[in-house]
């Protein structure tokens, strides 16, 4: 006899990324949503995300949408920043022609209408990987809540990939940050948007470049909030009283995953569990 599937309010909220960088906004999750079930996938057999093609892009977030589906989420987060750029609005798509309505949630909007509440000069700042910045989703988003602002983008191809290695970080990283950095000082922006999930892990060395005046806007708080409001308005909401759980899938080295995965994430890493994609190819 098979088991009937949980309720819709007892089924996981799933995250996937790229990588370990969407562990900085599971974890603002586990804070907002303490008595939700998660289930992040790390696509590191795949990562960086940040080269590669709109094409790509779009292609591997359909086939991590599908196997999410088949692990019966309630709700998806799309954790990537250059997978919601390229591929959020297919996403979107396939999730609400199921049977279940899944909703999607990406992490270009909450950003950009922060910052445009945030900024006073109305002259914002964007880091982000080379695709980000490319398909221009940052662009339209903070022109949607401020038409009056002007977005200097700076495109990041090796930062992610350096912060993906691990810690501790050295003077190769520092230097790297302060490069990125002087396009959105000698544009005097006022608000810079992290548009990477692994570039909070730098965020001490961004503002002490940028100066204590520039705020930096990432997408774990905002996101969360948005999530929150999504499941209330949905009335999806988990009914446990006692915490939720939180499992990971990976499609790269588990042991690496664990390893560097509970740094971003600070808390423990038990349950991972390998997975296999159909186009695993590295970049």
């Amino acid at each position: 006899m098979t088991a009937s599937a949980p309720p819709p309010r007892e089924r996981p909220i799933a995250v996937f990324d790229s990588g370990v960088g969407g562990l900085t906004v599971l974890q603002e999750l586990l804070v907002e949503l303490p008595h939700e079930d998660f289930l992040y996938l790390g696509d590191t057999a795949r990562f960086p995300y940040g080269e590669r093609s709109a094409a790509e892009l779009e292609r591997f977030a359909l086939e991590i949408t599908e196997l999410l589906l088949a692990r019966r989420a309630k709700l998806l987060v799309v954790a990537c920043n250059a997978a919601s750029s390229a591929a959020l609005d297919a996403v979107r798509e396939r999730m609400v022609s199921t049977t279940l309505g899944v909703e999607v949630l990406g992490v270009i909007d909450p950003e950009s209408r922060i910052a445009a509440e945030r900024s006073r000069s109305r002259r914002i700042g964007l880091l982000a990987t080379t695709a980000t910045v490319a398909s221009g989703a940052y662009d339209r988003a903070v022109r949607n809540y401020a038409s009056d602002a002007t977005l200097t983008s700076v495109a990041c191809p090796d930062l992610a990939p350096i912060i993906q290695r691990g810690f501790p970080f050295d003077r190769q990283v520092e230097e790297t940050v302060r490069a990125y950095c002087e396009p959105l000082r000698e544009a005097d922006v006022d608000t810079v948007i992290l548009g990477c999930t692994h570039y909070p892990l730098v965020a001490p060395m961004l503002q002490r470049r940028l100066g204590p005046g520039v705020a930096l806007i990432s997408s774990g708080r905002a996101l969360a909030a948005s999530v929150a409001t999504t499941l209330q308005r949905a009335n999806l909401g988990s009914t446990a009283s006692d915490e939720g759980t939180y499992r990971f899938l990976c499609t790269g080295d588990v042991e690496t995953f664990r390893a560097l995965g509970s740094r971003f994430l600070q808390m423990p890493i038990d349950e991972i569990e390998h997975v296999e994609l159909s186009s695993a190819v590295p970049a």
